[in-house]
Formats: structure tokens, C-alpha cells, sequence
């Protein structure tokens, strides 16, 4: 029986799972297969992933291929209530909701577990954490996953690295199909749609500190500078740093930057990225926010123990005033803001992400059983596969190597 917040907000849920379904033609292709082929029959799947309208319809599509779906969030402010409540109307079990403590949110994810699962899909590692620990028990049957997200797929390494990965998984979030396009393009927009909407205010003009510049901190950089901001970017990789700079951003240590930025957001799935002595420098006002999957990259202690007065100033935005009279905003709890302030990445990028998702995970169905307990990249069949649908389903074409260009290639003396 699913756990939501209020099944009387299914009917709005269900609209937006039908609205996001027009925009996604990559995965409504593999749908159709799907319910044809039903490759899913008589197997329990367990996903933690945003509750959110593009998620919930990745779930109806792995419920058309025969599973029995079982879903929860993977972050307690990313859950859209009406969005669980309309998926669980629609015969998928739900368990989350807006807002949950951190013992609610466990017991989410253990009553998602309990089904006992075939397969499982992961963002940030959390099913995983308890299916390595104390929830061992209930991934008897598991024969693999998937991993969605940078943060995950770091501790699924580290868990591989000590021989500690109890069944193999997918790295979805290194497919090209998924970070060029979800963490770039997708991030990129549904960061400042949140920054926007949350704060109702301007970009123009000012200076936007991002905090990494892997495919997400690109996409925040490269969208702020297209509003009219002046970015920098701080960076710990010298190849990374340089392509900022050649990108047209300022590079310089966060210890420069955190006394020129008015808008801070950090992209780089580590801890500690904006500390005291970050803080102590801020402008009056500045926006501390995060599009990192935990909220650990502005470090929240540090920030409560510099203030005199914690208020809230609006929706999603905490106001944090300090001794001297400035205040810090922070916006979403220091949570990813692009989803605990906002809806997401669009429809469109997150048909290919998702696309990924239900064909990796259907390769796993089948080979898992022969992989070793490790991270394995999506093979680039499915990559490629995914990439013709998505083309096909925006009405376009590419062109083709004749015979004879493939003979040229492929006929250099060595």
C-alpha cells in the first residue's frame, strides 16, 4: 500500500505526468516495445529517484514492460506530493512525501525495499547504503541497478574499490546520452529556473560564483553568462580550470571569490565547498545555493553559527544575519536547489536520461547475472539507440557513411 502525503491531489498529479509525457518521445518509444515485449514480467523494481512528473512517467514505462514498480524519493524536498499521489493512482506503489524527516525518508526507502526487488534504480546511493548494511536482507534478489547521479556513482567506486558492492550496476550517469545533455543542458536551465523563481530577481549583471566546472557546472556557467551575468568559476582540476577560462569565466580559489560573488552556486558533489571563512567575506545578500546531489557543499553549521537571527524571507529562502549586520541567503536548506526550489530539468533533456535508464536497466535484467559486482559503463548500443530515438522523435535525420566511405576509413595501411 503506497505512503503519500494526500491522495486527494492525484487528479493535478496525473495532469502533470500527462503533460510531461508529450515532451518525451525517446521514452514513449521504448513504452510501446515495452508493452508489446513485456520484458519486465514477474520482476520487482525499487527506484529512488525524484518524485517528479519525468520520473513518474520512467515508472508507468517499466510498469508497461510487465513489473511490479515500487518508487520513492531520493531527497526529501525534491518530492512533488501531487505527483506521488497521482502515480500511485495510477497503480504504482509510492512511498514519500514533501518534506520528510530523516527518519521518515529512511523508512521510505526501506518500505520501497521491502518488496524484496530484482532490479533496483539508485540516485545517490542511498537504496544502496541500506541494501549494503542494515537492510541486507531485502536485496536477496536483486540481480543488479542503476545509478543516476554523480554523488552515486562516487560511492559506488568506493564501495567497488574495497570489494563491497554486493551485485553489479550501471553507471548511467557517465552515459553520453545522459551527462552531455541531463547534467549540462538540463542542470544549466532548471538551476537558474529555480534561482529565478525563487528569488525573483535578476541575473543580469551580476557576479555568479559556480563552484565546479564538470558537464553541470558548464551548464550553470554557460547560462548564467548568457543572461548577462559575470561568472567565475572555482575549480580543483587544472584541465577544468583552464577550459573555464578559455570559456570566458574568471578562475580563482574560492577564498578570492567569496568576496565578489552575489549569487554562489555549487556544482561538485563534494563537502565543505563554502565554509566560515567564505562566509565571513560574503556581500550583504549574497545567494548561497546548491545543484550538488547533498547538501553538504555550503556547509549549513557554519553558517547557523555565524548568525545572530535565522528567518525565513521567502519561500525556499532562509535569511541568516550576521553580527555586523549583513545577511547570508540560502535557498532550498542548502539542498539541490533546481529540484527542492523548482521542477526539475525539462521534459525534453530528461527523455534521453530516462531512455538511458529503462533500456540500461533491461540489460541488466539479462546480463547481470554474468557481470561481476562492479560499476559498468552503458554499453554505446544503448547510447547510440537512445540518440536515433530521440532524433527520430524531433523529426530529424543524420546522414550515413556510403560503403565506400566506410572502406576508406577503415583501409589505412598500418
Amino acid at each position: 500500500m503506497s505512503i503519500v502525503r494526500d491522495m486527494s491531489l492525484a487528479e493535478y498529479g496525473r495532469m502533470k505526468i500527462a503533460w510531461v509525457q508529450d515532451y518525451m518521445p525517446a521514452l514513449s518509444a521504448i513504452r510501446a516495445r515495452f508493452e508489446k515485449e513485456k520484458p519486465f514480467a514477474g520482476k520487482k523494481i525499487t527506484m529512488s529517484i525524484h518524485m517528479e512528473a519525468k520520473t513518474a512517467y520512467l515508472a508507468l514505462c517499466l510498469a508497461a514492460g510487465g513489473a511490479e514498480v515500487h518508487a520513492t524519493g531520493c531527497n526529501p524536498l525534491s518530492t512533488q506530493d501531487d505527483v506521488a499521489a497521482g502515480l500511485a493512482s495510477m497503480g504504482v506503489n509510492v512511498y514519500c512525501w514533501h518534506g520528510a524527516t530523516a527518519e521518515e525518508y529512511e523508512s521510505h526507502l526501506i518500505a520501497a525495499l521491502s518488496c524484496r526487488p530484482h532490479l533496483i534504480i539508485d540516485d545517490g546511493g542511498d537504496l544502496l547504503d541500506l541494501l549494503s548494511g542494515k537492510c541486507a536482507e531485502l536485496g536477496e534478489n536483486i540481480i543488479g541497478g542503476c545509478e543516476e547521479t554523480t554523488t552515486g556513482i562516487h560511492r559506488l567506486k568506493a564501495r567497488a574499490a574495497a570489494g563491497k558492492l554486493p551485485f553489479p550496476m550501471m553507471n548511467v550517469n557517465d552515459a553520453k546520452c545522459k551527462h552531455y545533455y541531463d547534467n549540462k543542458y538540463g542542470t544549466g536551465q532548471s538551476v537558474w529556473d529555480a534561482i529565478m523563481h525563487t528569488t525573483n530577481l535578476l541575473v543580469a549583471g551580476k557576479t555568479v560564483v559556480v563552484a565546479g566546472y564538470g558537464y553541470c557546472g558548464r551548464g550553470v556557467a554557460m547560462r548564467a553568462k548568457g543572461m548577462g551575468a559575470n561568472v567565475i568559476v572555482t575549480e580543483i582540476d587544472p584541465i577544468k580550470a583552464l577550459e573555464a577560462t578559455m570559456d570566458g569565466c574568471r578562475v580563482m580559489p574560492m577564498d578570492d571569490a567569496a568576496s565578489e560573488g552575489d549569487i554562489f552556486v555549487t556544482t561538485t558533489g563534494c563537502k565543505d565547498v563554502i565554509v566560515r571563512r567564505h562566509m565571513e567575506k560574503m556581500k550583504d545578500n549574497a545567494f548561497l545555493s546548491n545543484a550538488g546531489h547533498f547538501n553538504v557543499e555550503v556547509n549549513g553549521d557554519d553558517l547557523a553559527a555565524l548568525a545572530v537571527r535565522v528567518y525565513p524571507r521567502r519561500n525556499e529562502i532562509m535569511g541568516y544575519e550576521l553580527a555586523d549586520g549583513r545577511t547570508l541567503n540560502l535557498l532550498a536548506e542548502g539542498r539541490l536547489v533546481n529540484l527542492a526550489s523548482g521542477n526539475g530539468h525539462p521534459a525534453e533533456i530528461m527523455d534521453t536520461s530516462f531512455a538511458i535508464q529503462s533500456l540500461s536497466l533491461e540489460y541488466m535484467l539479462h546480463n547481470g547475472a554474468n557481470l561481476e559486482k562492479n560499476v559498468h559503463e552503458v554499453p554505446k548500443a544503448i547510447d547510440d539507440a537512445v540518440s536515433l530515438l530521440k532524433l527520430e522523435g524531433n523529426g530529424l535525420k543524420i546522414d550515413t557513411l556510403t560503403p565506400e566511405q566506410k572502406a576508406y576509413m577503415s583501409g589505412w595501411e598500418v
